[in-house]
């Protein structure tokens, strides 16, 4: 589970998290797990790609993801903390 702001940051640009959002919008679903990238409160897309919240919900569960009732995610729990030489590839 990601956050669009920490993409943003791995790719060099912290407040791009926005336009994150939107590359998720417009990918394909088959060779990005847009699914899994969330925001910073956890909280699911009203306006995901393949549907509305429900289907952000579906598509989380459908992989073992527990989502609150609020349409949140734990982050504690299911954030991506990636490895610092993964870190250090992206710069």
């Amino acid at each position: 589970m990601e956050v669009y702001g920490q993409i943003a940051g791995l790719l060099g640009h912290p407040r791009a998290a926005q336009m994150v959002g939107w590359i998720m919008h417009w990918s394909d679903f088959k060779k990005i797990p847009y699914q899994r990238v969330v925001n910073r409160f956890g909280g699911l897309a009203s306006g995901y790609t393949r549907g509305d919240r429900e289907a952000h919900k579906k598509d989380l569960e459908d992989e073992g993801i527990k989502v609150r009732e609020d349409y949140t995610v734990d982050l504690d729990k299911y954030l991506w903390k990636p490895k610092m030489d993964f870190v250090k590839k992206v710069e």
